[in-house]
C-alpha cells in the first residue's frame, strides 16, 4: 500500500510567551527569555525559585468557565492549545460540521498529568479526611483526560488515547497520530502534549533529583544548553498541538498547509532510569530510523531542533549522536535549542518545539540558542546559532525529544512542495 502523504494544517501553543503561534516565534527569534520567578506559590525555601511559567492564562471562550475552574491546568492548556490548532487549520464551527468525525481523532499526552489536582487532593486527605476529597480527583489527574474532554467538546469519535513517555511524550504522540493516519484509521488527528508541573510537588521532585539550575540571581541566564556554565535545566510548562491530515483530505477542504510530516522514529536506550547512554547510541539509531522512515537522504537534513535541555550529560550525548550520524555533513547543519528560552516543558516540549521547527520552515529564520557565552568544547565545528537568529532555508528538519526511562524520539518535517 502506498504511503500516505501527511501534512501539518494547524498549530496551537500555550507557552511562557502567550498563546499565539506567530507571537511565540517572534519572541524566540528576538532571543527573549521567558524564564522568571515562580509566582504561583511560595518557593522561598527551595534552592530553585524560577521557571518558564505560563502567566496570566485565561481559557476565554475555549472552555466552559465552571469546568475550567475545576480541572487541572494541564487540561486547560490542552483545551486551548487544541482549539487554537483547529482555528489555525481553518476549522471553525461550520467547517467542523462538515468533517466525518468518526475519522477525526486525538492523541495528546502529558508526562506527569494533573499534578496540581493531585497535590491539592493529597493535602485535603491529610488535613480534612478522605470524605472531603473531590469526586473529580481521579478524572482530572489522569493523562488521557485532556484529549478526552477535547473530543467530547468537538465530537471527534476516531482514535483517542494518550501516551506518557516523560519528556518525549509529545513526539511519541505525534508519531502515533501519524501512524493512525497511515493505517487508514483517521483522516485528521489532533496531536501533541501538555504539561503543568510548576507547583510545590513538581518543583520539589526535580529539586530532589538535583536536575534543576539554581541560578536564582538571574533566571533569564539559567537555561544555557551547551554552555560550559550550565548547571541543570529550567522547568517550563504549556502545550503544543498540531493538526495532521492526509494531503488528500487537506486539499479537498482547502486547508492551509504549513509543512509536510515526512516520518519519525521512537526507541529506548534500555540503559538507565534517568541518564542517557554516554555514547548516544540509542539517539543515533533513532535519528537513523527516522531518516529511513521519511524516505530521504541524510544530505537533505540541514536543521535540527535539538532536545538540548541544559544538562551536562544530556547535551553531550545528543551532540555525540548527531556527529555519529552525520559525520562531516554536520558542518552544513544548523542546530538550536528552544529550551534556552522556554525552559524544559517536559511532556509538552516536543509539541512546542515541533511548532518552532515548522515556523522555521515557514519563515526561513532560525531562532538563536541564547546564553551561549562559553560554548562547550564538544561543539567544535557545529553551528548552534549562538545568541542571534539566522536566516536559513530549511530542506528537511529533525526535532528530537528524549525522556527519563531512555525514551528517544525523532520527527522529520519539511516544506510542503505541492501535490
Amino acid at each position: 500500500m502506498a504511503k500516505k502523504r501527511i501534512v501539518v494544517t494547524g498549530m496551537g501553543v500555550v507557552s511562557c510567551f502567550g498563546n499565539d503561534v506567530d507571537s511565540f516565534y517572534d519572541q524566540l527569534l528576538a532571543g527573549k527569555s521567558g524564564i522568571g520567578p515562580i509566582q504561583g506559590f511560595d518557593c522561598s525555601e527551595y534552592p530553585t525559585r524560577f521557571a518558564g511559567s505560563v502567566r496570566d492564562f485565561d481559557t476565554g471562550e475555549y472552555m466552559d468557565k465552571k469546568q475550567a475552574r475545576r480541572v487541572d491546568p494541564f487540561i486547560r492548556y490542552t483545551m486551548v492549545g487544541g482549539k487554537k490548532a483547529l482555528e489555525s487549520a481553518k476549522l471553525d464551527a461550520d467547517a467542523l460540521g462538515k468533517l466525518d468525525k468518526n475519522r477525526c481523532g486525538i492523541v495528546i499526552g502529558s508526562g506527569m498529568g494533573g499534578m496540581t489536582v493531585f497535590y491539592d487532593g493529597v493535602e485535603t486527605i491529610l488535613t480534612k479526611g478522605y470524605k472531603r476529597l473531590t469526586p473529580f480527583f481521579v478524572p482530572y489527574i489522569i493523562t488521557n483526560m485532556g484529549g478526552a474532554l477535547l473530543a467530547i467538546d468537538l465530537g471527534f469519535k476516531g482514535p483517542n488515547f494518550s501516551i506518557s513517555t516523560a519528556c518525549a511524550t509529545s513526539n511519541f504522540c505525534i508519531h502515533a497520530a501519524a501512524e493512525q493516519i497511515q493505517e487508514g484509521k483517521a483522516d485528521l488527528m489532533l496531536c501533541g502534549g501538555a504539561e503543568a508541573p510548576i507547583n510545590p510537588i513538581g518543583l520539589a521532585g526535580f529539586v530532589a533529583i538535583g536536575a534543576l539550575s539554581t541560578k536564582n540571581e538571574d533566571p533569564t541566564k539559567a537555561s544555557r544548553p551547551w554552555d560550559q556554565a550550565r548547571d541543570g535545566f529550567v522547568m517550563g510548562e504549556g502545550a503544543g498541538v498540531l493538526v495532521l491530515e492526509t494531503l488528500e483530505h487537506a486539499l479537498k477542504r482547502g486547508a492551509p498547509i504549513y509543512a509536510e510530516y515526512l516520518g519519525g522514529a521512537i526507541n529506548c536506550d534500555a540503559y538507565h532510569m534517568t541518564s542517557p547512554r554516554e555514547d548516544g547510541a540509542g539517539v543515533a539509531q533513532c535519528i537513523e530510523d527516522a531518516i529511513e522512515a521519511a524516505g530521504i537522504k541524510k544530505e537533505e537534513v540541514n536543521y535540527i531542533n535539538a532536545h538540548a535541555t541544559s544538562t551536562i550529560a544530556g547535551d553531550f550525548c545528543e551532540i555525540e549522536a548527531i556527529r555519529n550520524v552525520f559525520k562531516e555533513q554536520i558542518k552544513d547543519i544548523k542546530i538550536n535549542s528552544t529550551k534556552s528560552m522556554t525552559g524544559h516543558c517536559l511532556g509538552a516540549a516536543g509539541g512546542i518545539e515541533a511548532i518552532a521547527t515548522i515556523k522555521a520552515i515557514l519563515t526561513g529564520k532560525l531562532h538563536p540558542t541564547i546564553n551561549m557565552e562559553h560554548p562547550d568544547p564538544s561543539l567544535e565545528g557545529i553551528d548552534v546559532i549562538p545568541n542571534v537568529a539566522k536566516e536559513h532555508q530549511v530542506k528537511a528538519a529533525l526535532s528530537n525529544s528524549f525522556g527519563f526511562g531512555g525514551h528517544n524520539s525523532t520527527l522529520i518535517f519539511a516544506p510542503y512542495k505541492g501535490s
